[in-house]
C-alpha cells in the first residue's frame, strides 16, 4: 500500500491590481492557500482595508506604473494578475510587469472586440491567461439552459464528461435507494460525487442512501447524464425561449450564446442607446426598450408563457426578486446571477433556482492556475471548479509521469478520507473507475473532495 509523504512547496509571490469583488476574492483564496500576496490599487482606503484584514502588503498607486511595480518587488514575483474595471488598463499593467519582471501575468479583460481577439492578445503580449468573466458565466448559464432540469452542468475533459446537480423531487426512483444499488440497477456508469443533505455535505460512499430533497453531483459522459435523467423522470430537451432582463455584457454574451443553439432571446434593457446598440450586435434577438422590473411590462411581453428567465441588472437584489416573480407567475427555468458573497445562507434558503456567482467563475481558473505553478510537475491541473459554496473541490488533473500512483489498483491506494476518483479519461474515452482500475501517464483524472489546496494528483493519498 502506497503512503504518500507530505512535499513542501514554496509560497508563490503574487501581486494583484484591483481591489474590486474579483480582487477580494482571488485575495481570501490565494492567501488561504498559503501564498505571499501583495495589492495595489489608487484607493487608500480599500488597499488599508484588504491589507489590515489579511495581513497582506499593500501599495497605494498606479498598477501599470514601473515604479509602483517595482516597489510591489516585481522582480521576485511569481505571479501578476490584473483585475481592474479597466480592460485597457490591465492589459498595460501586465504588459510592464512582463517587461519588467520575470512572472507570469494574467489580466481580466470583458469588452466582447477583446475577447474576439482574446488567443492573438495573449500570444502577442506574452500573458499567461486573459480571463472573461461575463463571457465564462454566459457558457455557463447556456449549458444550464441546454439542460434546464439540472441545477449546475459543469464540464471536464473538454466537454467529453459532465458533472450535473439536481435535487431529488418526491416520489422519486431514486428516494431512499443506496448509491450501491443505483449503480448495479440503473446507471453503471456515472458516479454520484457529491450530496448536500440540510446544509450538510457527504462524499458518499456506496451503503449511502438517497432521499428526497437531497442535492445530487454526478459525473458521467455527455450521453450517459442525459439517458439517465429521462430514466429517472426529468426532462432532458433544451428551452426554447429565454427572456434576459438587463442588456450589459452578460446579457449579449449570453443571447449570442443562446441564438446560436437556436433558442429564440427577448431582452429588456432600459437605456435606449443601449438597445440600438444590442440590435446591431443581436439582430435575431427582439429587444425591448423598457423597465425590465415593471410588472405590467413582463406581463405584456407574456412572463407567463416564458420558459426560461434570466434577471441580468446587475443588482443583486433586483434579481433575486425578478427571479421570486417569474417562480410565481410562470413554471420557466430561472438562473440568478448575484455578485456579492453577503448573506449566502439566507439567497440560499430561498428558491432561486440556478444560482451563479461570477467571482467564483473568475478565481477558480486563476486559482487552478497558481496551484499548477507550485506543484510538483509531476502532474498538472486541468480544471477545476468550486462546490456546494466552495464546500467541496473537483479537479481535473493531467497525469505527465511516472509515480508511486501510477498502475497500482486504485483499491490498493490509501485514498484520503472524504475523496473520490469521479472518472479517468484515457485517451478520449471517459472511464468510470471501479477498484481495479489504475492511473496511467497520460490520463487525466478527476478527483472531488472536501480537502482543499490540492496542487498534484499525489496529493490524493495519505
Amino acid at each position: 500500500m502506497f503512503q504518500n509523504k507530505p512535499t513542501i512547496r514554496q509560497a508563490l509571490r503574487i501581486i494583484i491590481v484591483g481591489c474590486g469583488k474579483v480582487g477580494i476574492t482571488l485575495v481570501e483564496n490565494l492567501t488561504k492557500e498559503g501564498n505571499d500576496v501583495t495589492i495595489i490599487d489608487k484607493n487608500p482606503e480599500k488597499v488599508q482595508e484588504v491589507s489590515n484584514l489579511h495581513d497582506i502588503m499593500g501599495i497605494v498607486g498606479n498598477g501599470a506604473s514601473y515604479s509602483v511595480q517595482m516597489e510591489a518587488d516585481i522582480d521576485h514575483a511569481d505571479l501578476f494578475i490584473a483585475v481592474t474595471d479597466s480592460d485597457e488598463l490591465n492589459l498595460l499593467c501586465c504588459t510592464v510587469a512582463r517587461r519588467v519582471g520575470n512572472c507570469a501575468a494574467i489580466a481580466r479583460v470583458r469588452t466582447p472586440d477583446y475577447s474576439k481577439e482574446g488567443s492573438y492578445l495573449r500570444e502577442k503580449l506574452d500573458l499567461a491567461l486573459i480571463i472573461n468573466p461575463e463571457l465564462q458565466t454566459a457558457r455557463e448559464m447556456a449549458r444550464i439552459l441546454y439542460l434546464p432540469t439540472a441545477l449546475e452542468v459543469n464540464s471536464f475533459a473538454h466537454g467529453q464528461a459532465e458533472m450535473i446537480k439536481f435535487k431529488i423531487p418526491e416520489n422519486n426512483l431514486l428516494d431512499e435507494m443506496t448509491i450501491a444499488r443505483l449503480g448495479k440497477t440503473i446507471a453503471p456508469n456515472l458516479l454520484i460525487c457529491a450530496v448536500e443533505r440540510e446544509g450538510e455535505v457527504y462524499i458518499p460512499s456506496g451503503n449511502f442512501r438517497l432521499s428526497k430533497g437531497d442535492l445530487i453531483s454526478f459525473v458521467a459522459p455527455h450521453k450517459e447524464a442525459i439517458a439517465f435523467l429521462k430514466t429517472i423522470g426529468f426532462k432532458t430537451h433544451q428551452v426554447r425561449n429565454t427572456m434576459i432582463i438587463g442588456g450589459g455584457r452578460s446579457a449579449y454574451y449570453l443571447a449570442d450564446q443562446l441564438l446560436r443553439m437556436g433558442i429564440s432571446v427577448k431582452i429588456i434593457e432600459q437605456n435606449r442607446e443601449r438597445c440600438e446598440e444590442l440590435s446591431i450586435l443581436l439582430p435575431k434577438a427582439v429587444i425591448i426598450n423598457g423597465d425590465g422590473t415593471d410588472e405590467e411590462l413582463l406581463k405584456e411581453e407574456e412572463i407567463q408563457t416564458i420558459e426560461s428567465f434570466v434577471p441580468l441588472t446587475g443588482i443583486d437584489e433586483e434579481n433575486i426578486l425578478l427571479t421570486l416573480y417569474a417562480r410565481k407567475m410562470s413554471n420557466a427555468k430561472v438562473i440568478t446571477k448575484i455578485n456579492r458573497m453577503n448573506f449566502k445562507q439566507v439567497v440560499s434558503s430561498l428558491d432561486l433556482g440556478s444560482v451563479i456567482y461570477p467571482r467564483y467563475i473568475t478565481s477558480e481558473a486563476i486559482i487552478a492556475y497558481a496551484r499548477a505553478k507550485k506543484n510538483s510537475m509531476g502532474s498538472n491541473i486541468e480544471t477545476l471548479y468550486y462546490m456546494f459554496d466552495s464546500r467541496v473541490e473537483a479537479i481535473e488533473f493531467r497525469v505527465y509521469e511516472e509515480s508511486p500512483l501510477t498502475h497500482v489498483p486504485l483499491m490498493k491506494l490509501a485514498l484520503k478520507k472524504n475523496l473520490l476518483i469521479a472518472f479517468i479519461n484515457r485517451n478520449g474515452k471517459i472511464i468510470i473507475p471501479s477498484g481495479q482500475d489504475t492511473i496511467e501517464v497520460g490520463d487525466t483524472v478527476m478527483v472531488v473532495t472536501t480537502h482543499t489546496g490540492f496542487h498534484d494528483i499525489k496529493d490524493i493519498v495519505g
